[in-house]
């Protein structure tokens, strides 16, 4: 534990920890911790609900990444796991998707559902490894191998008979979860120039439409503009868009239009929708910033419908990070408990702050940068591409220095655990904290209070990839998306062998 970032002596916040640690450690479940703490979840709760569906990125449109309900697996029965090893054609460099019981060519199958770095989207068996369905966006061949992908996660419509998904000619594809094929009226376009605006974020969906957004490819090469648009599920056509460069104007734009280029939504979770459907937060890259038209390293909150900006929280310190590749938006925003919101970048930094008032002033100006609650280091104080899990008071980060557990009290994050194992975007299920190490390989599976090992799933490296655990699975895929690889790995563990 990290003492610089715990207020000093044993304050009651702190005995509070220890007592949850202590109890984890005897073997409570964390639902019965988290009624013993009075926060609403009981075991009997836990018991049971059983999770059978894992529809998007994140598990939910605020990306908590975080279920207390049942998944068939636990720390007793964790070593009873088998691994089913399924070749692709291509790499998975997001999250899978899972729905339960759902009709495929007239037949009832739980499906994994995955796309690929060149947008080919599979729906898997995951008990038998078979390939139920394959759709193959249009023209594939003019960008498969090349630099010119997607990596943003797919998400089930909310009536489970479509999936979303991305292809890298800057299309977003409506597929039926029966067949695969194509809905009428779509795919919709939301960039013009899909060479240099890259489809990356996560997909979600909030009041009728599906959110998708815009980022860049390495190296930034310009001309991109970060952007958020919003979809009619039905129909496919475009109802909203926000620019987060040339702001003041509403539609998709032609980027060398622009006087401004980046400002990419580059974070795994993309969109994340707050309780209620009534906001949604979205972070930016490097870019310039002005806080009227140009927002570039910046923490924005837009209304829903209408993607219209309500506030922004930029870090003082932007033209450097700007200047020195440090992208505040490329780790993910994370929704806490007490209207709080919490986000880290490139530089290292966490940074805890209040969505009623995201720069921390009486009244708002254009001009004013800065205004966070708190300012702390990434678990390795290394560079941040993840997204964090949150439950209740309890937040779980990785990046490529380390896993920390944080404490939320009175506004202030304290350190609970921390070890120096790499990780992306963690899960918490099934009382189990789940954080695939993308470097050295391996699912690693620890008591999540505790920071205890329960074991590491053997696995391959990644970049981006994180798993889902869901209906007695564990799926993961492996791969880089920069190996321009045309080929892939996904993992399926499970009881049944």
């Amino acid at each position: 534990m990290s003492a610089s970032l715990l207020d000093g002596g044993m304050s009651r916040s702190r005995r509070s920890i220890i007592g949850l640690v202590l109890a984890i450690a005897a073997g409570a479940t964390l639902a019965g911790v988290a009624s013993a703490a009075g926060q609403g979840t009981t075991a009997h709760d836990t018991r049971a609900a059983k999770l059978t569906n894992w529809p998007e990125f994140g598990l939910n449109p605020q990306r908590t990444n975080t279920t207390t309900d049942s998944t068939g697996i636990t720390a007793a029965n964790i070593g009873q796991l088998h691994l089913r090893r399924i070749t692709l054609p291509g790499t998975v460099d997001s999250s899978p998707i899972f729905l339960h019981d759902v009709d495929v060519e007239g037949a009832a199958h739980n499906v994994a559902i995955v796309t690929t770095t060149y947008g080919i989207t599979l729906a898997i068996d995951p008990a038998s490894g078979q390939i139920l369905w394959t759709f193959t966006p249009p023209g594939i061949s003019a960008w498969a191998g090349t630099y010119q992908i997607t990596v943003a996660t797919p998400i089930a419509a909310p009536n489970r008979r479509f999936v979303y998904a991305t292809s890298p000619n800057g299309l977003v594809h409506k597929l039926s979860i029966e067949n695969g094929t194509e809905a009428a009226g779509w795919p919709a376009r939301i960039t013009v120039l899909p060479a240099r605006e890259k489809l990356t974020a996560g997909l979600n969906i909030a009041d009728g439409e599906l959110l998708a957004t815009t980022g860049g490819y390495i190296g930034d090469t310009p001309p991109y503009v970060g952007h958020i648009v919003a979809i009619n599920l039905q129909s496919g056509h475009i109802d909203h868009v926000f620019n987060t460069l040339c702001a003041n104007r509403r539609t998709i734009i032609s980027p060398p239009t622009c006087s401004a280029s980046d400002s990419a939504i580059l974070s795994r979770s993309g969109p994340v929708v707050e309780a209620g459907g009534k906001r949604v937060l979205i972070a930016t890259g490097n870019a310039p910033w002005n806080g009227t038209t140009d927002f570039g390293d910046s923490l924005i909150e837009l209304t829903l419908p209408g993607l219209r900006l309500r506030q922004a929280y930029t870090p003082t310190d932007q033209a450097m990070l700007n200047s020195s590749d440090l992208d505040e938006g490329s780790g993910s925003p994370a929704l806490l408990p007490g209207h709080l919101a919490l986000i880290g970048g490139k530089d290292g930094l966490l940074r805890l702050l209040n969505l009623n008032n995201l720069d921390g002033r009486a009244k708002r100006l254009p001009s004013q940068t800065g205004g966070q609650l708190q300012l702390l280091p990434t678990p390795g104080s290394a560079e941040l591409f993840s997204a964090p899990a949150v439950w209740n008071a309890y937040v779980f980060v990785a990046d490529g220095g380390g896993t920390t557990t944080y404490h939320l009290s009175h506004q202030h994050l304290q350190v609970l655990w921390s070890n120096s194992t790499h990780g992306t975007s963690p899960i918490l299920a099934g009382g189990l904290l789940w954080v695939y190490d993308m470097d050295s390989g391996g699912l690693n599976v620890y008591k999540p209070l505790s920071g205890k090992l329960v074991t590491t799933l053997s696995s391959g490296s990644g970049h981006w990839n994180s798993p889902i655990v869901v209906d007695g699975y564990v799926i993961l895929p492996e791969g880089d998306a920069n190996s321009h690889s045309t080929s892939g790995v996904l993992d399926i563990w499970s009881r049944a062998g």
